[in-house]
């Protein structure tokens, strides 16, 4: 009787961690699957499209597009910074301005998924910035900073041509959420 239980407890222990990799995975599998569909919405949007949404169901499109050449990163961003938003990509802050127009841009993702590059960021990197009608934007790292949320402000001049990459802080932590941020802060090359 007793190896009977035991058996059983093994089987149900072994059958939970399977669950929990397999839910573990599918953030994963999501994230990087959404980056596909995206990217399809992201090319019927720069052929003039409008309000193109990656899945039927989705709150969300795509507004942007930013690389890092130097970590290998491609990624689409998508309009709002919501949970569900966030959950497929990197999303852009309402009231800020879309990148490459003046003042401060903030973009924002995951720490655990989209932006869990942020960690090797160096300043000097460049961030390339794509967005519908117009030129191509060129930034520069020029700063990383660890924040608090509940008292941090992000101003610029209002000519400023800026840009903050922002993610929960720190990228390793337990428990998700927290009040600091990780923020990577760019200014647009002039030229």
């Amino acid at each position: 009787m007793k190896r009977r239980t035991a058996i059983a407890l093994i089987v149900a222990l072994l059958g939970c961690g399977i669950w929990l990799l397999g839910h573990g995975l599918w953030i994963y599998a999501k994230a990087e699957l959404a980056q596909h569909l995206l990217q399809r919405a992201w090319a019927r949007t720069l052929a003039g499209e409008r309000v193109v949404k990656p899945w039927p169901w989705a709150d969300t499109w795509p507004v942007a597009r930013i690389r890092l050449p130097a970590h290998g990163v491609d990624l689409i961003v998508l309009d709002g910074v919501s949970g569900r938003t966030l959950a497929f990509g990197p999303g852009h802050m309402p009231g800020t301005p879309l990148p490459g127009r003046p003042g401060v841009t903030v973009i924002a993702g995951h720490r655990d998924t989209h932006f869990r590059f942020l960690r090797d960021v160096q300043a000097g990197d460049e961030i390339l910035v794509e967005a519908p009608g117009r030129p191509r934007a060129r930034f520069r790292v020029r700063e990383r900073a660890v924040v608090d949320a509940r008292t941090a402000v992000l101003a610029g001049a209002e000519d400023a041509r800026e840009l903050v990459l922002v993610t929960c802080y720190p990228f390793d932590a337990l428990r998700p959420g927290g009040p600091l941020r990780y923020l990577v802060l760019a200014e647009a090359e002039r030229g």
